[in-house]
This record gives C-alpha cells, structure tokens and sequence, in this order.
C-alpha cells in the first residue's frame, strides 16, 4: 500500500476516534460523563438507566474498537497482530464490562467512585490502541 494512502487513513482513523470523543454526550447515553466533572468523590451516583448506560459504553467500546484495529491493521498489515489484539480486546472487554457493572450495581453512596472513574474511562477511551501500538511496534520492528 502506498505509504502517503498509509498516513492519510490513519489520519482519518485517529479523527474518527477524535469526533467519537467531541460529540460523546449526543451520541451515548452517559450521565456519569457530567458526574465525573462535578465533586464525584462526596456524591452518590446520579439516577440512571443501567441497561442504556451499559449498552452506550459496550457500543462506545466496539467502535473504538473497530476504528482501533484499522489503525493496527494499516500501520503492520499483519494477521497475527489483528488476531492477537481481537483476543486482547475481547477479553478486556468482558473483564472490565464485568467491574464496571459490578461497581454500578454495587455501588453505596461515595464508595467505589474513583474506581468506577478509572474502570469507565478503559471502556469509552483508545486507550489500548496507545498500549498495543507501541508494544507491537518495538516486538515487531526493535526485536529482529
């Protein structure tokens, strides 16, 4: 693939990723994204709808994703890596989905929110893409 075509999807890949996080409150379901500006940590939790709330993060999750894995996909071309990071994803997903509804049904007054906060934003954030990219830059490209 041409290294200019190369650059430019990955630029519009990365501003996918930008406009998910820009027009994050019309596109999901969040009320936690408020809750998290204000005071949290002396604060119950805001009244939500759980089901909503969980179904706009797991959506959130799958299309950073997806635009995450084209970005791999375009910077290595490899299979191996893709797979590998579908495996990682997947599992990530289940274990921090599974806390995250744990913490919110759980969840007493002000205990458990500076968990929650960190829990959350590994769901809605790329945050693995900037983990696997350079992991997987130095394994591929450092180690030979």
């Amino acid at each position: 693939m041409n290294k200019v075509l190369k650059v430019l999807g990955i630029l519009a890949l990365a501003a996918l990723l930008v406009l998910i996080r820009a027009f994050e409150d019309t596109l999901f379901y969040d009320p936690l994204l408020h809750f998290f500006e204000m005071d949290y940590k002396s604060m119950p939790l805001p009244e939500m709808d759980t089901f909503a709330l969980q179904t706009g993060i797991a959506l959130r999750f799958l299309l950073n994703t997806i635009i995450s894995l084209a970005i791999l996909w375009l910077v290595f071309q490899d299979r191996g890596i893709i797979k590998l990071s579908l495996i990682l994803y997947s599992f990530l997903f289940a274990i921090l989905f599974m806390a995250f509804s744990f913490i919110i049904f759980t969840s007493e007054e002000s205990s458990g929110h500076f968990v929650l906060f960190y829990v959350r934003r590994f769901l809605i954030q790329p945050l693995f893409l900037l983990i696997l990219l350079p992991a997987f830059y130095f394994q591929k490209y450092k180690s030979r």
